[in-house]
C-alpha cells in the first residue's frame, strides 16, 4: 500500500481525499482515495485484511491528513497502523479492546448507551 501511494504521490496524486475501512465480516476492506489536482483525476486503491489482528503501514509521511483517518481506522475498527507514534485515544473513556464499526460489536451491552 505504501509503494502504491507513493508512487502515486511521485505522480502528482498530491491531495489525499478519504481513507476508510469496510468490515465485510470475512475480512476488512481498506479504502484510500487520492487527487491529482493539476490534472482533476482521482485514484481509489482498495485493500483486503484479516479480520483477526489486522494491520496495514502508516501513510502519515506521505499525507499528513491521514493522521485522523488512521486514529480512526485503529480505535474504531482495530486495525494496527505500523510506524505510528502513540496517541491519546479520540475517545478517551475507550476501553480500546472492542471496536464500534465491527460487525462483532455487542452494541446490545448494558454499558453503552444509545443516543435517542
Amino acid at each position: 500500500m505504501v509503494e502504491t501511494l507513493g508512487g502515486l504521490k511521485a505522480k502528482g496524486y498530491d491531495y489525499l481525499k478519504k481513507i476508510t475501512a469496510v468490515d465485510y465480516g470475512d475480512y476488512l476492506g481498506l479504502v484510500y482515495i487520492v487527487y491529482n489536482i493539476a490534472e482533476r483525476k482521482e485514484e481509489i486503491i482498495t485493500a483486503r485484511l484479516p479480520s483477526a489482528e489486522p494491520s496495514v503501514r502508516t501513510i502519515i509521511h506521505l499525507y499528513k491528513a491521514a493522521d485522523w483517518y488512521e486514529r480512526e481506522m485503529s480505535e474504531m475498527f482495530g486495525i494496527k497502523i505500523e510506524g505510528r507514534k502513540a496517541k491519546r485515544l479520540l475517545l478517551e473513556e475507550w476501553n480500546g479492546t472492542e471496536y464500534p464499526l465491527r460487525k462483532s460489536f455487542a452494541w446490545g451491552n448494558p454499558d453503552y448507551k444509545k443516543l435517542d
